[in-house]
């Protein structure tokens, strides 16, 4: 869900050693100008189980999101394809640096085949801030044919895993003009940061209409010259994403909607079923039911 998208991550130790290089001195010259800030971590700053409920970017175990445009994916060609990106917020977690994290299993798919696929792992502190705390991805390179002649996991990266940080995804209260990495992970070249523009845009997407949306402008010292910029209702989340902003226009060469939100629902026991139930096996039942439905609120 916070992958800029469709960047290309070159995977030379050289590249590696040059971006390193290229971030200390991006954050001696933030430290300037007051940002970007890598935020403090600490797991004693976190609470094992406690749901991510930030209004911004909450995410509810059972919830997808389905997200789809016709997008260039070749500038140079001006080819197109049909985009189609799922997240699925799981109802599984993962102990990261520390720290319990959310799972969020997200896939991509350009003309119906599948281009993408990864785990994203998230965690809200105490204070309401929701933490990026990193991905398992595997992206994966067709021939003409269409037959699969790569995968490429150079993309991945874990808090505390080869001096990887996690940064901020979304803050318990956004500012406009806060700057702030969402990871740091440069031997992984993993350095994505976001700023807040805005607390007050309105967008209609297929999804709904949405106002008080807080917009993002995105950016990564992987790709300089890439910006782009997201958009999140409250109560929602990512509603819209516009890629590849042109430098000088601010025009976005794609634009991807939030198409729909689906929840799951509870699988209704037939009649027969209850009417065999003794009364301690309705009350066992009963609170196997509340312990599933708090665990479906974290």
């Amino acid at each position: 869900m916070n992958r800029m998208t469709r960047l290309e991550r070159p995977a030379s130790y050289e590249h590696v050693a040059v971006l390193a290089t290229g971030v200390l001195a991006w954050m001696l010259a933030g430290t300037a100008s007051a940002g970007p800030v890598l935020p403090d971590f600490s797991p004693s700053n976190f609470t094992p189980g406690a749901p991510i409920n930030n209004p911004y970017f909450p995410l509810t175990p059972g919830t997808t999101y389905r997200a789809e445009a016709d997008v260039v994916s070749d500038s140079d060609s001006g080819e197109r394809v049909h985009a189609v990106d799922i997240d699925m917020v799981t109802f599984r977690t993962q102990t990261i640096a520390g720290v319990k994290a959310v799972v969020v299993h997200a896939t991509s798919r350009e003309d119906g085949v599948l281009t993408e696929d990864t785990n994203d792992y998230y965690a809200q502190d105490k204070a309401g801030n929701v933490w990026y705390m990193g991905e398992d991805t595997k992206a994966f390179e067709y021939d003409d044919s269409g037959k699969l002649i790569s995968t490429d996991t150079s993309g991945s990266w874990r808090a505390g895993v080869r001096g990887g940080k996690p940064g901020f995804i979304m803050p318990a209260h956004p500012t406009v003009g806060f700057s702030h990495y969402q990871e740091f992970a440069p031997n992984d070249e993993a350095v994505d940061q976001a700023e807040i523009v805005s607390l007050n845009e309105s967008v209609t997407v297929p999804a709904g209409s949405f106002s008080n949306v807080v917009k993002t402008l995105e950016t990564t010292a992987v790709e300089p010259g890439v910006r782009e910029n997201k958009f999140y209702a409250p109560g929602v989340g990512l509603v819209l994403t516009h890629e590849d902003l042109d430098a000088t226009t601010g025009v976005p060469l794609n634009v991807i909607p939030l198409v729909s939100v689906t929840r799951a629902q509870p699988v209704p026991l037939p009649p027969a079923v209850w009417s065999g139930l003794g009364t301690g096996a309705l009350l066992w039942l009963g609170w196997g039911v509340r312990r599933i439905t708090r665990r479906a609120s974290a």
